[in-house]
């Protein structure tokens, strides 16, 4: 008996890629972007949904949590979003034709005395409180940084456990060498340091992120205040997907401030600058707080600002 021709043999399912194959086409991704980025940092520019050099950030730095670690927990929430807002409005006075991102910069893993269970002297925050700092960011539309202090860790230890979190396009990420104890030393009895290899590991590591969930640059906060808390700085490299900011870290007089951001910022760019203004160190007796219009006239321009 002959089969009508209207009549055909079962087709198969096409089968799900494997794992191995979904690898693949991830890697290649991820390899295609990384060119997409190379040819536009030949030519210097930026990515859509950038947020430098067009914008300044200012942020609010500090522990959620303790009173003691900075104005981010040093008030009421309200209170303390008060106080963020007028500090915008100054600087928006200072530099009108450049707009003012908020942003919350909170301490997600700090360094600590106590080793702890595995003699790495550093805790998290619980999930709770970032993911409640998150939510405020949100609310307010303000940026959030999560800042890193590794402490005889490493940040290929510990970033991935806030990838989560810094797959939302606007929470950015703060590496800080003062507290990378390289040394092996307990964190706080000197000062620890980053080489350019720790700061490009931590720009792969967000670059990736961008990449793989289509997310608008990164930034890449570092903080410094000594030469040597950043090691072979020249090496450091750039990519649009990560805008990385050099951000002067130090307390003291206008005058103290103005030299250490021409020795460590100027003198040894990488990409973008920051400034950091203590509300009360900056203010010990014989000193004073630097006002926005003379920070805004530093040269180069800092577009990071971060106030604790």
């Amino acid at each position: 008996m002959l089969l009508s021709s209207s009549c055909s043999a079962p087709q198969e399912k096409p089968q799900p890629p494997s794992a191995a194959e979904l690898a693949l086409l991830r890697r290649h991704q991820l390899h295609q972007d990384s060119l997409q980025a190379d040819s536009i940092a030949k030519v210097h520019g930026e990515l859509p949904g950038a947020i430098l050099p067009d914008s300044r950030i200012v942020a609010y730095y500090g522990n959620p949590l303790h009173k003691r670690m900075g104005i981010l927990g040093e008030y009421p929430q309200d209170e303390m979003l008060r106080r963020l807002s007028e500090q915008i409005e100054e600087w928006e006075a200072a530099d009108p034709k450049r707009p003012v991102r908020p942003a919350l910069h909170l301490t997600a893993i700090i360094a600590q005395r106590d080793s702890g269970a595995d003699g790495m002297y550093r805790a998290s925050l619980p999930d709770s409180t970032i993911r409640r700092m998150i939510t405020l960011g949100r609310q307010q539309h303000a940026l959030v940084f999560l800042d890193v202090q590794v402490g005889l860790s490493t940040l290929p230890e510990e970033l991935p456990r806030l990838a989560p979190y810094l797959r939302l396009p606007f929470v950015h990420l703060g590496i800080d060498p003062e507290f990378s104890m390289k040394s092996g030393r307990r964190p706080g009895t000197e000062v620890g340091e980053f080489d350019a290899q720790d700061v490009n590991y931590a720009r792969r590591f967000l670059a990736d992120l961008v990449s793989e969930y289509q997310l608008p640059p990164k930034v890449l906060v570092v903080h410094r205040f000594r030469q040597d808390m950043v090691t072979n700085y020249q090496d450091i490299k750039t990519d649009p997907r990560v805008q990385i900011v050099m951000d002067m870290d130090g307390w003291g007089t206008p005058k103290i401030k103005r030299g250490s951001y021409r020795k460590f910022i100027k003198q040894q760019p990488v990409e973008f600058a920051g400034f950091k203004l203590f509300y009360k160190n900056d203010r010990r007796p014989g000193s004073r707080l630097m006002t926005p219009a003379e920070v805004a006239a530093l040269d180069p321009k800092p577009l990071y600002i971060q106030y604790q």
